[in-house]
């Protein structure tokens, strides 16, 4: 119960912080991204916010012996940059450009109810089982 309700509390302030920030926005995404144009720089200060949150939070966390709420850590088992790590940024990032939206936000934005908030999610796993289908179990090799 205490751990159930520890992910809906976190996922709920994630979200909650998504929507305050405006990354739940594609338009002031787009304007963020649009450094050629009418340029917003204020997504930056939210990435700072976020970057220094994960410079103190991450070391610290990873200096315990274990999560609080589960048996050992989850660490990708991949490091360094490979090719499907460049294919997949290139993917992402076209993505992010084209509509505004990356999958944390997508997600918290179907909270409106909006049509192309639903319509990328869609999308977006749509594309995540196309790689899973086409990859398989190469997905969690690791390259040499």
């Amino acid at each position: 119960m205490t751990r159930a309700f520890l992910v809906i509390f976190a996922g709920l302030l994630f979200g909650f912080g998504l929507c305050v920030s405006q990354m739940v926005n594609p338009a002031k995404v787009l304007g963020f991204l649009d450094i050629a144009g009418l340029w917003d720089p204020s997504l930056a200060f939210v990435m700072m916010g976020a970057l220094g949150v994960a410079a103190i939070g991450f070391p610290r966390i990873l200096s315990r012996p274990k999560p609080l709420l589960e048996g050992d850590f989850f660490m990708p088992p991949r490091s360094g940059i490979d090719a499907p790590l460049i294919v997949g940024a290139i993917i992402f990032g076209i993505g992010w450009g084209l509509v505004g939206f990356c999958p944390g936000p997508a997600i918290a934005s179907l909270a409106y109810g909006l049509l192309k908030s639903w319509l990328f999610v869609a999308s977006m796993v749509i594309g995540m089982l196309a790689v899973r289908l086409v990859l398989g179990p190469r997905l969690l090799q690791p390259t040499p």
